[in-house]
C-alpha cells in the first residue's frame, strides 16, 4: 500500500502554482490572472480566487500523489500525463465552455488551448522533485 507524503505534495501543489502564474505573468496573461477570474466569477472577490487557485493546485498534487504508482509510463512522464488529462477534461471540456470561450477555449483563439496546457506543464515540474523524487527511489535499480 502507499502512503501519501502529505508534505510533499503541499509544497509541490504550492510551488506549482506559483510557477503556474509566473508563467502566465511572462506570457502576459497578468499576475493572477486565473485568481481574479475565479474571485469574479463567483462574485467572492479576488481573496477567495486566490484561495480557490492555490487550494485546486494543492488538491491535484495530493490526487497525484495517491494515484502516481498507478499511472502509466517511467516515472519522469507521469505527472505531465496526469496533468494532460486533467487540463484537456476539467479546463478544455468543462471550465473553458462554462466561461464562455468555447471547447478547449476556442472562441478565445488557439492560443487559449496551448497556453493552458503549457502553463499546467509548468506546474507539474515541482512534481519531479517533492513527488516523484521519494515515490520511485524504492523502486529505481541500486548501485552495487
Amino acid at each position: 500500500m502507499h502512503a501519501i507524503n502529505w508534505k510533499n505534495a503541499i509544497i509541490a501543489g504550492i510551488t506549482g502554482t506559483i510557477l503556474f502564474d509566473l508563467f502566465g505573468l511572462i506570457t502576459g496573461s497578468g499576475w493572477w490572472d486565473i485568481p481574479s477570474l475565479l474571485g469574479e466569477q463567483t462574485g467572492f472577490g479576488l481573496l477567495y480566487g486566490v484561495a480557490g487557485h492555490f487550494g485546486n493546485g494543492v488538491l491535484l498534487a495530493i490526487l497525484y500523489s495517491g494515484i502516481a504508482p498507478s499511472l502509466w509510463g517511467p516515472a519522469w512522464i507521469r505527472p505531465f500525463l496526469f496533468i494532460t488529462v486533467q487540463t484537456i477534461v476539467l479546463g478544455w471540456l468543462f471550465m473553458f465552455p462554462l466561461l464562455g470561450a468555447g471547447v478547449a477555449g476556442l472562441n478565445a483563439g488557439a492560443d487559449m488551448a496551448i497556453g493552458s496546457l503549457v502553463r499546467h506543464w509548468i506546474y507539474v515540474i515541482p512534481y519531479l522533485y517533492f513527488i516523484n523524487r521519494e515515490l520511485f527511489a524504492a523502486s529505481s535499480p541500486k548501485e552495487a
